[in-house]
């Protein structure tokens, strides 16, 4: 049996146990990252506004240290020069852990704000090699499905811990700091899992180590940065709204999580399936549509005083959309060159959050004026993308990345 200093090629990997293969080491991976990030996200607003008073201003500005590091994850081309991207990610995947099972020991401006830097460097350079790998170790045929299959396994981890959450918050009358620890410390154990129990695995195509910037991924660029602004909305302000505004509990709030877990669970898979079937450009038509909607509907909570139920249930729909995320991944593994993809991987998080750094913070101060118009800023970015994605050809390849390039 291979130890964990052996370097396999993909192909020889699946001589392997199937525990002990690539797709599995993603699937582990995508189980330990969410125990402790979606912990911390449960738990975050309540947390903020209870032990340390936060308002919009200061959770505005604590998102927007969070998303720093994904505006450097560029920086991942210089740490793959020197160690490999397997291994960069268990690391990060360690630190978020680590970082996520100190948050309550800091209920500070200060402490919190440096906790989520260190955990998002984690969550962030893990995401960034997490996404350069799945393209590289998972067959384009078969991407779309699979890559389906490992956002359900996400979600059954998240399904998981905030059934806990629920279960056991009120209970046991369980504290915030036992169970940042308790999340933190699995995800710690699982990052150490992968790290000794696995192979090194080697991709098909080397990859650059080089920045790399090209004219004709373009409209993944543009598509990128209009996802990351407007994720920034819904992470900060839409859970942030069922607190201040419903008075939400975190027993309540880890609820509606779980509720959109296990959509998600049973949503994906089939996702996976419809971008086999109908393609990239019309899974993102579909899911832009519906984000505007959802996106107007938050607005009208404001403006017209519609009730938490409506409220409740645009959080899962909007959730559920965003299922939808990795269509924007295939897109990119049809038109890439293989060589591209960790680089472009790096490159693509960092405009991905060059609007996340500013956004949150910006966007808090309109919140304390106008919480409806955050939502409307939502539904315009939507739009853009909505925009965009009418550029995507049915069927890209290289060469023929957007309906305006001619087919090689």
């Amino acid at each position: 049996m291979a130890n964990r200093k052996t370097i396999l090629s993909i192909s020889a990997a699946q001589g392997l146990p199937f525990w002990r293969r690539p797709i599995f080491l993603l699937m582990l991976m995508a189980v330990g990252m969410p125990i402790a990030f979606n912990t911390w996200s449960a738990l975050l607003n309540n947390f903020v506004i209870e032990a340390a008073g936060f308002s919009g201003v200061e959770i505005g500005w604590l998102h927007s240290v969070r998303e720093i590091p994904g505006f450097l994850a560029i920086g991942v081309i210089v740490l793959i020069m020197f160690i490999r991207e397997q291994v960069l990610g268990i690391i990060a995947l360690a630190m978020l852990g680590v970082a996520t099972a100190i948050t309550a020991w800091f209920p500070t401006l200060a402490g919190l704000l440096t906790l989520t830097m260190l955990s998002s460097i984690g969550f962030h350079y893990y995401e960034t090699v997490n996404q350069s790998l799945q393209l590289q170790w998972i067959d384009k045929k078969r991407a779309p499905q699979v890559l389906g299959w490992i956002v359900a396994i996400g979600s059954a981890a998240s399904l998981v811990s905030y059934a806990s959450l629920v279960l056991t918050w009120k209970a046991f009358d369980l504290s915030y700091n036992f169970v940042y620890m308790v999340a933190g410390g699995i995800t710690v154990a699982i990052a150490l899992f992968a790290f000794f129990a696995y192979p090194q695995f080697e991709s098909p195509e080397p990859q650059l180590k080089t920045f790399v910037l090209r004219r004709r991924y373009w409209l993944y660029y543009a598509l990128q940065f209009m996802a990351g602004a407007r994720r920034q909305i819904f992470v900060v302000f839409a859970a942030f709204m069922m607190v201040e505004r419903f008075g939400f509990e975190v027993h309540e709030v880890t609820a509606l999580l779980l509720i959109n877990y296990v959509a998600n669970m049973f949503f994906a898979p089939l996702m996976g399936k419809a971008v086999g079937r109908w393609g990239e450009r019309r899974a993102l038509i579909f899911e832009y549509i519906g984000l505007i909607a959802v996106f107007l509907a938050y607005g009208g909570i404001y403006f017209f005083g519609w009730g938490v139920a409506l409220a409740a249930t645009l959080y899962v729909i909007d959730h559920m959309f965003f299922a939808l995320a990795f269509a924007l991944k295939t897109y990119f593994q049809k038109i890439a060159d293989p060589q591209d993809i960790a680089p472009t991987a790096a490159v693509a998080f960092t405009i991905n959050h060059i609007a996340a750094v500013f956004l949150p913070a910006l966007l808090g101060y309109i919140w304390i004026t106008s919480p409806g118009a955050v939502f409307g800023v939502a539904a315009g970015m939507a739009a853009v993308s909505l925009a965009l994605a009418l550029m995507m050809p049915r069927h890209p390849e290289k060469g023929h990345e957007t309906v305006f390039s001619r087919r090689p």
